[in-house]
């Protein structure tokens, strides 16, 4: 007989996910407040000129490459982390709802949200601009 602590209910499908985007929010605004603490630490002296506007070139294009600067210490590459771990939550919160509809067997949301991650998918990586 399985004990009530170890069978998928929806109550306890929707208290994992409630906390998963808890901890996915409060986690990327972490990164982000350090990395904007560490941005002004080091740049928060220079003047600011907003009488021309002069494009920064592209310097972490690849996740690859923010990542790697983001270990180094950079500060930028720290708030783009920070705002990649904001925008996994939510395809995180998709993907364990297709877990845990399908350990509760319930074919017909793991149908619907499948295809709902397949739209997330899609729109973040396929979609052109």
């Amino acid at each position: 007989m399985k004990s009530p602590r170890t069978k998928w209910t929806d109550e306890r499908v929707e208290s994992i996910l409630g906390r998963l985007l808890q901890s996915g929010v409060l986690i990327s605004g972490l990164v982000v407040l350090s990395g904007g603490i560490l941005y002004m630490l080091r740049y928060g002296h220079n003047p600011m000129h907003y009488d021309s506007f002069v494009a920064e070139r592209e310097r972490l294009p690849s996740l690859r490459s923010v990542l790697r600067n983001a270990m180094e210490g950079d500060a930028r590459a720290i708030v783009q982390c920070g705002l990649l771990l904001l925008i996994a939550t939510p395809v995180a919160r998709v993907v364990f709802s297709i877990i845990g509809f399908a350990l509760e067997k319930d074919r017909l949301y793991v149908l619907l949200t499948l295809i709902v991650f397949l739209i997330l998918i899609y729109s973040l990586f396929g979609g052109t601009t």
